[in-house]
């Protein structure tokens, strides 16, 4: 937000499969066009026009369940966002990092005369986003409360107080914390394990789409001359 108005970078981007807009660890301008380093299947796209929005978009549900979702805290209700891209926007629109999940949601562009290939491609990747938003809610939330009851639990056995005189939070050192991630990592292995296994096929399935819908668009377009 800049002087009380709301700013948009327009971004002509490549995406490599396996590369996407989640972790925006870094962008490298090369030859005109901006790359993105970071890691998701959903927002594989091939020369989109992409725009980003500042105001976070909500993630949906999703119809894909991992053997231990049940056990994971409820996500607090997100902030709705009211924005509706220009009506002559013709890319997608990518918002800021979720507040939960930390992943950047997308809003979809929508051809006007969509196919049902098109349409099967979209609606994958928007599945694929609630799925990966949900995931990543519900492991960023558990990791955070075991992450608080283990710290109280060791300063408990100490005798030290969660906070001092000053009221700075007491810290564990570098070497029980280690215990912790370990444990962590240890027990979420076969939600992790499921979790890659479902990003590789729900990722080949969209690179797939994207490759009929490029053959589609190729056909209808020297297939005619």
């Amino acid at each position: 937000v800049h002087g009380g108005r709301v700013q948009f970078l327009r971004l002509r981007a490549l995406f490599n499969p396996s590369l996407g807009l989640c972790g925006m660890a870094a962008l490298v301008r090369r030859r005109g066009f901006l790359y993105s380093l970071g890691g998701c299947p959903y927002l594989v796209s091939s020369c989109f026009g992409c725009r980003f929005l500042s105001s976070s978009v909500s993630g949906g549900s999703s119809r894909g369940e991992d053997p231990e979702r049940k056990s994971a805290p409820s996500p607090p209700k997100r902030k709705v966002s009211h924005f509706h891209p220009p009506s002559d926007s013709c890319c997608d629109w990518i918002g800021p990092p979720d507040q939960y999940s930390n992943l950047r949601p997308v809003i979809f562009y929508v051809p006007k005369h969509e196919t049902p290939l098109e349409r099967r491609l979209r609606e994958l990747r928007q599945e694929t986003q609630a799925w990966n938003q949900q995931f990543w809610t519900n492991q960023n939330l558990s990791f955070r409360k075991e992450k608080e009851e283990f710290i109280c639990s060791r300063l408990k056995a100490k005798g030290i107080q969660p906070r001092d005189e000053k009221g700075q939070k007491a810290s564990l050192t570098v070497e029980e914390m280690a215990e912790f991630y370990k444990d962590f990592l240890s027990k979420n292995l076969k939600k992790n394990v499921y979790y890659n296994r479902e990003w590789y096929k729900r990722n080949f399935a969209i690179t797939f789409l994207m490759g009929q819908v490029a053959f589609e668009k190729a056909w209808k377009k020297f297939g005619r001359k």
